[in-house]
Order: C-alpha cells, then sequence, then structure tokens
C-alpha cells in the first residue's frame, strides 16, 4: 500500500506538497480474508540555535520568539521541527460493493526534555528537567474512511480542513522554520508567521470525486472557544474547494477554503454578558510547478481566529499573544500570507526561500485600552526563511537553514531573533 507524505500528516484530502519526499513506501501485512495492515512514519531530529533581541518589556503582549527577558537570549536545543516524529498504523478492510473502508491511528511523539507538565510537582523534577522523561506522546489521528465512487466520508479526529493546505504546502513543513518558545517542543515553520495553525479535531467530513481535477469537502466539528467561557453550542462548520492538475511537465494547484463558527458569552461575563460571538475566515493558495521550478502563494484572513492557532480564545498563557477577540468578545481582524520558491537543483538536492506574515489590528476597545492602560498587542510577526535539503537515499534527507523572524507592536516596538537549523529526517 502506497504512502504520502500527506497521508502522514493524516490528511484524506489530496494535496501537492512542494517539499522534498525522499520516501513513499510503507510496510504492508496482508491476511488471507482481504485485510491489511500497514505503518509508516518520520523521524526528525534538528539542533536549533537562535539569538533573540530583548522583549520591549512594560504592557506590550509576550511575542512567541524564545525571549521575554531585558538582555540578548542565545539558545541552542536538540529536538523535533515543525512536524513531531509519526509513528502511524493503518488499518484496511477488504473493499465490500465497491467502498473502499481504512482506519488511521497517528501517534506524534516529540524528542525534548521539555513539556512534560505531568511530571511538574514531583519532588525534584520540573517539567522542563533532563530526566523529566514523562508521556510526550500526542494521539492527533483516530479516523476511519470510506471511499467510492460517491467520494469520501471521513470520522473521527484527523487535520481540520481551513488552513490545512496552507500549512502543507509550506517548505518548513519538514524542516524547522521559525523557532519559538522551545518550551511548546516544535518549531513553529510558519506558523504565526504566514498561517494559522489549522490543529486536530473530531469532526465528519465529506469529500466529492476528483472531477477533472476540482474536488470539494465539507467538515462539521466540535465547536471551539472563540472568546473564553463561550457556550458551544452550534458546530464548527469548515469548506474547502480545490483544484490540482498537471500539463506536461506544469503543475498547478489552487484552493479555496472557509471557515465559520457561532458561540454565545457566559451570562457571567463582564461585558456583553450572553452576546452572539462569531469566528468567519477564509483561505486561500495557488502553486505553480514548471521543471524542477515551484512558486507558491497563499493567504488567510477573517475575524476571530487569533494570531497562532485557529480561535486561539483566552490565550493558554496569559499575555502570550493576542486571542481571537478583545475583552468585550468583539472579534479582532487577522490576515497574513506567505510567498515561496523552491527549485530542484540536481536529483537529491533542492533549495527554497520564502517570507510569511501575519497581522491582527486592533479593535476598538483596544485602541482605547492601550492608550488608556497601556495594553499592547503585537501588530505584525514576520519571518522569511532559506534552506538546502539533501536527499541522500529515498528514506533519509538533510536539511540546513537560516531564519530571520521579527515581530512589531501596535507602538512600533520591535523584536527580532536570527535562527540557525540542521536537523536530519528518516521516512517508511
Amino acid at each position: 500500500m502506497k504512502k504520502s507524505i500527506v497521508w502522514a500528516l493524516g490528511l484524506v484530502v489530496a494535496a501537492s506538497l512542494t517539499v522534498s519526499k525522499p520516501c513513499n513506501a510503507a510496510f504492508v501485512i496482508g491476511g488471507e480474508n482481504g485485510w491489511q495492515i500497514s505503518t509508516d512514519g518520520i523521524v526528525d531530529v534538528f539542533a536549533t540555535y537562535n539569538t533573540t533581541s530583548p522583549h520591549p518589556g512594560g504592557s506590550h503582549a509576550l511575542s512567541l520568539l524564545d525571549n521575554t527577558g531585558s538582555d540578548y537570549n542565545q539558545r541552542f536545543g536538540v529536538d523535533v521541527g515543525l512536524l513531531p516524529s509519526v509513528v502511524a498504523f493503518n488499518i484496511k478492510a477488504p473493499t465490500t460493493n465497491g467502498i473502499d473502508s481504512t482506519v488511521r491511528i497517528g501517534i506524534y511523539p516529540s524528542l525534548g526534555n521539555t513539556g512534560n507538565a505531568s511530571l511538574a510537582g514531583s519532588p525534584g523534577l520540573s517539567s522542563s528537567d533532563r530526566f523529566s522523561v514523562g508521556p510526550n506522546i500526542d494521539f492527533r489521528e483516530m479516523f476511519y474512511t470510506a471511499k467510492g465512487a460517491y467520494g469520501e466520508l471521513l470520522a473521527g479526529r484527523a487535520l481540520n480542513l481551513y488552513q490545512a493546505k496552507n500549512i502543507l504546502n509550506d517548505m518548513t513543513l519538514l524542516t524547522a522554520g521559525t523557532v519559538g518558545l522551545r518550551a511548546h517542543t516544535v518549531t513553529l515553520g510558519h506558523i504565526g508567521y504566514g498561517y494559522l495553525y489549522t490543529g486536530f479535531g473530531p469532526q465528519f467530513r465529506y469529500t466529492t470525486p476528483d472531477m477533472a481535477g476540482v474536488k470539494v469537502a465539507l467538515a462539521v466539528g466540535e465547536p471551539y472557544d472563540i472568546s473564553g467561557g463561550d457556550k458551544t453550542n452550534s458546530p464548527r462548520v469548515e469548506a474547502e474547494i480545490s483544484y490540482a492538475k498537471t500539463y506536461g511537465s506544469t503543475s498547478v494547484q489552487a484552493w479555496l477554503s472557509g471557515l465559520y463558527q457561532n458561540a454565545t458569552r457566559s451570562n457571567a461575563a463582564t461585558t456583553r454578558p450572553g452576546a452572539s460571538v462569531d469566528s468567519i475566515g477564509g483561505a486561500y493558495g495557488l502553486g505553480v510547478g514548471i521543471g524542477g521550478l515551484n512558486l507558491l502563494g497563499s493567504g488567510y484572513g477573517g475575524r476571530g481566529l487569533g494570531t497562532v492557532s485557529v480561535q486561539d480564545g483566552t490565550p493558554k498563557v496569559a499575555g502570550l499573544f493576542g486571542g481571537s477577540t478583545d475583552a468585550d468578545g468583539t472579534g479582532r481582524l487577522d490576515w497574513g500570507f506567505l510567498l515561496q520558491a523552491t527549485y530542484q537543483l540536481t536529483p537529491s538536492v533542492k533549495i527554497g526561500a520564502n517570507y510569511g506574515q501575519s497581522r491582527q489590528e486592533e479593535t476598538e476597545l483596544d485602541t482605547t485600552t492601550r492608550t488608556s492602560a497601556g495594553a499592547i498587542l503585537v501588530k505584525r510577526q514576520e519571518s522569511a526563511t532559506v534552506n538546502a535539503v539533501y536527499n541522500l537515499n529515498k528514506f533519509t534527507q538533510f536539511i540546513a537553514e537560516y531564519t530571520y523572524a521579527q515581530n512589531t507592536w501596535h507602538d512600533s516596538a520591535k523584536q527580532h531573533s536570527n535562527q540557525f537549523a540542521l536537523g536530519t529526517m528518516f521516512y517508511w
């Protein structure tokens, strides 16, 4: 059974990746009764070093960059890149009445000693202690698909639809990209710096058959907390229309995706109790490949989206970043884009460069609060990356990468970071 990098990420919609794919095979064991089990996965290890300027301090919201102090910070670390390591298992039932049914379980372990919060408070241990070897496994995927002439149905926990292709087509998906707070274990790629992290969530999804390169997908998923303490009594709805076609040596792909969710503020909220809160967004992308050259442009925009993951709600770490709404539950305007070019220099070497930024505009309340109380949000997060990828063979690759990242607050204060990464990835 052939497995692509898209399968390794748990998507069941076709996506044409612009990253190197040194291996696309999996182990398959078949039974006499038609059942099959296969496995695929990735092990990635990255050494990163960054030097980051001081945080502006005062009432400036904390940034994603790895420095909250008043002095320059230099940090070296060894962990995974944007994508954690992956170990996945796929179980395929016998084809019945023209229907192929498959179950996928995806396990995403990290490598570092940080992030093991289950050990915090234990005698002599903290969540960042080098002896912290508690569980750091993320069961992101648990779903089944049923595919036939009618299209495909997915049910379970999988990568969400909205902005999925934005992240899947980023060349830093399988590298490091922007290095944020390493307590998060993974790097950021361009999360918060050109697109938002769509996340994995429980859902029902239907995807049409391929219609001359066009597919349409509709997903109904578990709602998210948009403004903090909301009544999430209506589903999260996502949709996508995509196109992918090859014309000789030229490939073209394009997509449009959308998101809508409504929630109700708690009756105990200090302001606007019981009021309606909406999160609505659109995303897009266009990629063209001509021989060894691939060009990509993607972007997103909407209200109530946030600055890091889609529908940030109330930040999990107080003051870390601007949530999707202001204190009154009014959705902030969020938008961003990513521009990218990669070139296959030789059969084994690919080089690439991209630039992305994410912006959050203040609401009227944010502006008033900034001038009266000094609470200052980050306005723009931007980063540029250049890298070289060397494929030693069909299942091993090495990466060298440099990233420059900069954050700008609404009062024009800035913080910047120079970042270097060397890594390797093994696929099966």
